[in-house]
């Protein structure tokens, strides 16, 4: 028997990717894993894995018995702007198929996994497991990881409410562990953690220019009100190479009159934009099921933003976020909390952090926050709520709505320093009207 446990660089073959589907589905015919209760079905499970490989956070590593997969884990970084947090890895996604076990082959496998997150740089290695998988449990208590919490409402399975263990695993040497645990922030007389990092300075965060859709044209509309718009360009792509050009990174893109419509309404204007730069897209409006999401994936969007979807139909945001892990974004838009769906036109009364928190259960990969009263006015945005929601999450929150000054920008930095959940901000009417200029946005936020 030749075991190898490697992780995977490149796309699989179609033999390995078929081996590991039938693997993946043993394993949750046997108890479950990846969030699924029952298979999804082999065409689910490999734009799943296809998808994974090309997260920079995930690092899929496979396990081999004589050549054939037949087990497979995660090692998941956290985004670049925890700070905080990037001394840690998680280990999700494990599973030895049932007809591979009692041969030792899930110690080999969690063992290349540490020594790949060590090469990564990491210090301490958590995971978290199901009470009911004893055999898991007792493996990663045999290689030294340490329980040091229990969630009591970790999954409902059959009706049953089943409790999850957490464990960690310090990574370092003894000499290293000794020096990294002594560098660990204490408390000042207020609460909060002195350490020479907070006077390094928070990684850059991320500008998005905002370019809205509206007719075929670049609008930006004043409290989400399409009666409300200003044109700036009746040119989306010549505007997106203009932003590419200044050095933006990233480009959010809304198609206003299919948010309204329930359904992609600014096609041309959309594939114009996606072929005229190489610059990552972030899709939003009127993309409502499987379907479109796909169709703009193929057609070379990087990111789908679920806004309305979310709240009304909460499965399709999760069959979609495990399809396409980091593909997916929650696009939460609020009036004073609460929130707007359909364009913004309607209310609902469901809280913005709930949703929030929903959101990042499903498996989205970032929140993008709007607080409606803010959006096209230029007064600031809501910080306040921005940084409650960063807190409660482990996922990044954008922030979105009212920027219309450099100082609101060095706000939003500032707030970032103390909550590295904020990753970024997305900014639309304040560079048309030339309020502030794209490169003073990018030295203010630190993007590069």
């Amino acid at each position: 028997m030749t075991v190898v446990c490697e992780r995977v660089v490149s796309s699989l073959s179609p033999d390995d990717m078929e081996a590991l589907c039938e693997a993946v589905t043993a394993g949750i015919l046997d108890g479950g894993g990846f969030g699924w209760l029952q298979p999804p079905g082999n065409q689910a499970l490999e734009r799943y894995f296809e998808g994974l490989l090309l997260v920079q956070e995930r690092s899929l590593y496979v396990l081999r018995e004589d050549g054939i997969i037949c087990g497979a884990g995660q090692l998941v970084r956290p985004p670049s702007s925890y700070e905080a947090h990037a001394a840690t890895v998680n280990l999700t996604g494990f599973f030895v198929a049932p007809y591979a076990r009692g041969r030792g082959l899930g110690r080999a496998l969690i063992q290349a996994m540490i020594q790949g997150a060590k090469a990564m740089g990491s210090k301490v290695i958590n995971c978290d497991v199901r009470e009911t998988h004893a055999a898991a449990i007792g493996l990663f208590r045999s290689l030294g990881f340490e329980h040091w919490g229990t969630h009591p409402y970790y999954a409902r399975i059959g009706g049953q409410t089943v409790r999850g263990l957490f464990f960690s695993k310090l990574l370092a040497g003894e000499h290293e562990a000794a020096r990294w645990q002594s560098s660990i922030a204490a408390p000042d007389a207020g609460g909060a953690p002195v350490s020479s990092e907070t006077t390094k300075g928070h990684q850059g965060l991320m500008l998005y220019p905002a370019i809205d859709l509206k007719d075929g044209a670049c609008v930006r509309l004043r409290r989400g009100e399409m009666e409300d718009a200003t044109h700036y360009s009746d040119d989306p792509a010549a505007q997106a190479k203009l932003f590419e050009e200044a050095g933006c990174r990233h480009l959010h893109v809304v198609d206003l009159n299919g948010a309204f419509a329930g359904k992609s309404t600014n096609v041309p204007a959309i594939e114009s934009i996606v072929k005229a730069t190489g610059l990552p897209v972030q899709l939003g409006g009127g993309i409502r099921d499987m379907a479109a999401i796909e169709r703009w994936l193929e057609a070379g969007v990087s990111r789908i933003i679920l806004g309305s979807v979310a709240v009304k139909d909460p499965e399709l945001v999760r069959q979609a976020a495990r399809a396409f892990p980091g593909q997916i974004v929650a696009g939460i838009d609020a009036r004073q909390g609460r929130v707007a769906t359909e364009g913004w036109a309607e209310v609902s009364e469901l809280e913005a952090n709930d949703l929030a928190l929903r959101m990042e259960d499903a498996g989205v990969a970032a929140i993008i926050f709007t607080e409606i009263t803010h959006d096209g006015m230029l007064a600031g945005l809501d910080l306040e709520q921005t940084a409650d929601m960063a807190r409660r999450l482990s996922i990044p929150v954008i922030a979105s709505g009212g920027v219309g000054t450099l100082d609101h920008l060095r706000d939003l930095r500032a707030i970032a320093r103390d909550v590295p959940g904020i990753s970024g901000a997305i900014v639309g009417r304040a560079l048309y009207d030339g309020r502030i200029s794209l490169k003073d946005a990018l030295d203010v936020l630190g993007s590069c």
